[in-house]
C-alpha cells in the first residue's frame, strides 16, 4: 500500500509515513487512544469504522511504529455552509498522536490525508469535529485547515467540559 504523505523532518527527527489503517492495526490504534484521550470507544466501533469508511482512517507510522491516527466517518445533515435540506458530510470522530511524536506535522498530515479522502473518495461537501474548548493546540491546528468555530455543545464530554462544534467545506 503507498503511503498517503510521508515527512523528510527535520535532521534530528524521523520521518514518517501515513498510510490507511488495517485491521491489525487496531490493537495499536486503541492503545494510543487511551494513552492520549480521555474518551475511549469499544473495540467494535473501531473496526466498524474501519470496514464502512476505511479509506478515511490512517495511522501515522515512525520506523514501521504507529505513532498516531485519524478515525472518519461519512453522515448526512443539515448543511453548516449553504442553504438546502441534506449534505453529505465528514466527521472527524477521532484523532491523536502520541505524546513524543507531537509538533513534526503528524496531525497536520493525518488531517490532510482524511479531508481529502472524505472530498475524493465519499464525495462530501464539508466536515466537521468536536474539540474541547481547553485543547488549545488541537483548535490552533484546525483553524490552520480552515475550520471554523460554529458553537458551544455544552457538557459533551463525559467530564462535563464543553466542546467546540467546528467545520469546514471541502
Amino acid at each position: 500500500m503507498e503511503p498517503v504523505y510521508a515527512s523528510n523532518a527535520a535532521a534530528r527527527e524521523e520521518p514518517f509515513l501515513i498510510r490507511k489503517a488495517r485491521l491489525e492495526d487496531l490493537p495499536r490504534i486503541i492503545a494510543i487512544n487511551r494513552a492520549t484521550l480521555p474518551e475511549n470507544y469499544p473495540e467494535w466501533f473501531w473496526r466498524d469504522h474501519l470496514e464502512k469508511w476505511g479509506d478515511a482512517f490512517f495511522v501515522a507510522e515512525v520506523e514501521g511504529r504507529i505513532v498516531g491516527y485519524v478515525m472518519s466517518r461519512v453522515e448526512y445533515g443539515a448543511p453548516t455552509f449553504t442553504k438546502g435540506l441534506i449534505v453529505k458530510k465528514g466527521h472527524i470522530v477521532s484523532i491523536a498522536v502520541l505524546e513524543g511524536y507531537r509538533r513534526r506535522g503528524i496531525g497536520t498530515a493525518l488531517m490532510k490525508a482524511a479531508l481529502k479522502a472524505l472530498k475524493e473518495r465519499y464525495g462530501c461537501k464539508e466536515v466537521y469535529l468536536e474539540v474541547r474548548v481547553s485543547n488549545e493546540p488541537a483548535i490552533r491546528l484546525y483553524e490552520k485547515l480552515g475550520f471554523k468555530k460554529v458553537r458551544v455543545i455544552p457538557m459533551y464530554y463525559l467530564d462535563g467540559e464543553d466542546a467546540y462544534l467546528m467545520a469546514r467545506e471541502l
